[in-house]
């Protein structure tokens, strides 16, 4: 679906993942946008805003080209372990589908393998996969469980998303510092209160 466009720029190439037809029609809409918030559309310093504009957001929402099972299993393991396995502090960057602006904050993701374990690096992609999409904290959340626990079919699942939007600081309420914390958690961490109290001492992070 995507094109790979090379530019040479001020000494030295950037590489860049498009789909040409995609991001004409985008800078198109994007031009009128400009114009009818008020905006000269002809200042030189607006004349590249709507193919930037246009490519940037390719760029955000390029979760809707990937499969995050197949990223999973693209590195799966036999493994005779059975202990809790953790990838925490992975830096999220999504836009709210209510107002396409950014919410930015960390996931925490763990999992107890059922014979099974997957490459560490697939856990941060597949939290990616499901970030790079116009989404909402809960459903992410979700998604993110839901992947793990139908491809790795391991004995739990846990994830936690702590997130600052600024849809809330940026509009509305316009709270700076207010910080929204998302959980869900399947098998082992849903049923032992001790499984799950040691992967949010691991975490660092309390839930009321």
């Amino acid at each position: 679906m995507y094109d790979k466009n090379s530019i040479v720029q001020r000494g030295y190439e950037k590489l860049e993942r498009y789909n040409p037809k995609t991001l004409e029609q985008l800078a198109y809409h994007y031009k009128q946008i400009i114009g009818l918030l008020g905006e000269d559309t002809e200042r030189e310093g607006l004349l590249a805003t709507p193919v930037r504009v246009a490519k940037a957001m390719q760029f955000f929402t390029q979760g809707y080209d990937s499969d995050p099972e197949a990223i999973l299993r693209s590195a799966v393991f036999k493994e005779d372990y059975r202990q809790m396995v953790l990838v925490k502090d992975i830096e999220i960057y999504s836009l709210c589908e209510h107002h396409m602006v950014p919410m930015v904050g960390k996931a925490h993701v763990a999992y107890i393998p059922n014979g099974k374990i997957v490459g560490l690096s697939k856990i941060p992609r597949v939290v990616d996969c499901f970030a790079r999409r116009l989404q909402v904290q809960e459903r992410m959340t979700q998604q993110i469980k839901e992947c793990i626990h139908k491809t790795l079919n391991p004995l739990g699942v846990a994830v936690v998303i702590e997130a600052r939007h600024l849809c809330m600081s940026m509009r509305g309420v316009q709270k700076q510092n207010s910080l929204t914390t998302t959980s869900d958690f399947t098998g082992a961490f849903l049923k032992s209160k001790e499984t799950r109290e040691e992967f949010m001492h691991l975490i660092g992070v309390k839930l009321s």
